[in-house]
């Protein structure tokens, strides 16, 4: 919630409200005039955080700071959040064996981290005459990848490049 979603002081428009300090402890439902009159005295603002509610809910707390702690818990939330990436695995169709299995290996790690991954097989002059490889090259990548992903956009040309991406597989 921004600041413009919270009523202070004389923006309430209820005529009772459940009235709590900073602590959480409640106070109990007063009317509105009281709510205010016991903020003024303790030198904090009446600040309506449940407006819903029946009747509204009232914390008596220092409004800046409120919003201070606010903007600070979603600073930490956004710190904490999971930033997917793109990862590219380059394949090529007339790839070695184990060398396939390491650029696999790269692409399981890169799922477990919870990244989503390209697999392109790129063409080189004349085997652009050979574009089954391709497909071949594919269905062999997914295969090896079916337990750890799932297909978010299905293989497609794009130039020389025979490019898929695969997501991670959501965990049971």
């Amino acid at each position: 919630m921004s600041e413009l979603n919270y009523r202070i002081n004389h923006q309430i428009h209820a005529r009772e409200v459940r009235l709590l300090r900073e602590d959480g402890t409640q106070i109990g439902i007063v009317s509105l005039s009281e709510a205010l009159s016991q903020a003024a005295t303790d030198g904090v603002d009446a600040v309506e955080i449940a407006p819903m509610a029946v009747p509204p809910v009232v914390k008596l707390i220092d409004f800046k700071k409120f919003l201070y702690q606010l903007s600070k818990k979603e600073r930490v939330q956004r710190a904490a959040a999971k930033k997917v990436e793109l990862k590219e695995i380059r394949l090529t169709p007339f790839m070695a064996e184990n060398d396939f299995q390491t650029k696999l290996n790269r692409g399981k790690e890169f799922l477990s981290d919870g990244n989503k991954i390209r697999i392109s097989v790129k063409f080189v002059g004349r085997q652009l005459t050979k574009k089954e490889f391709g497909d071949i090259m594919m269905n062999k990548a997914f295969t090896a990848l079916v337990d750890l992903s799932t297909v978010d956009q299905p293989a497609k040309w794009v130039g020389r490049q025979y490019m898929a991406t695969l997501t991670p597989a959501k965990k049971k």
